[in-house]
């Protein structure tokens, strides 16, 4: 029943969490505009994604545009796409994964059979792209944080945190628990075997012996 209940548990987090992979992936605000000197009046907002950015004037007209040359981005931008789009393709092959363990665990059995042999793949699917998700996120987060309090590093250059960085954050925390959830269901049912065996012994035991009992006693 627990393992049960982490299945269809790690099932929803693990779902929330491929949603929000590919959200952030697609999202351009993973950089902001930073206001340091206190304007209180601001006309334009800059965003900065992976694949776009775009401008927001007073939150009214919007306008984005496409990095023209992948050649000419620079090589960190370049190697958080590729995990971005690794991790967002992992994450929907661990989803469905997840769906197949869940379908064909038997419940209402204990042993190594009575887990799908899908929820370990689930689980380690959900870990990595946990993983794969923070990779990046951590790393963009840690770079705006840096060039937020070097002096040398101009206002206008600035960043703030951007949305997408939170919804990476929170995806990774999600897929993480997934694949802790998957893995200690596999771990629990392959030991839950174990303690059986012996009780099976010590039950045959007496069966086994009242026949020579019987025998000795009509002797």
């Amino acid at each position: 029943m627990a393992c049960c209940v982490l299945q269809i548990t790690g099932l929803i987090f693990g779902g929330v969490g491929m949603v929000g992979t590919l959200a952030a992936t697609a999202m351009p605000q993973w950089r902001v505009s930073a206001y340091v000197d206190g304007n209180i009046v601001v006309f334009e907002t800059i965003w900065e994604g992976l694949w776009m950015d775009c401008i927001s004037q007073l939150g009214i007209r919007l306008q984005c545009k496409l990095y023209d040359s992948v050649l000419a981005l620079p090589p960190p931008l370049e190697a958080f796409r590729a995990l971005m789009c690794l991790a967002a393709g992992l994450a929907v092959v661990a989803f469905l994964t997840a769906i197949a363990g869940v379908k064909y665990s038997r419940r209402g059995t204990r042993g190594p059979g009575a887990v799908s042999i899908f929820i370990l793949a689930a689980g380690t699917a959900f870990l990595l792209t946990g993983t794969l998700v923070l990779i990046p996120v951590s790393w963009t987060g840690a770079s705006i944080i840096r060039d937020f309090y070097d002096p040398e590093v101009p206002v206008p250059l600035k960043r703030e945190l951007g949305a997408a960085l939170y919804v990476g954050w929170g995806s990774a925390a999600l897929l993480l628990a997934a694949g802790a959830m998957y893995c200690h269901c596999w771990c629990q049912a392959g030991t839950a075997a174990g303690p059986s065996y012996p009780r099976l012994a010590r039950a045959g035991l007496p069966r086994e012996e009242g026949p020579a009992l019987g025998v000795h006693a009509y002797v």
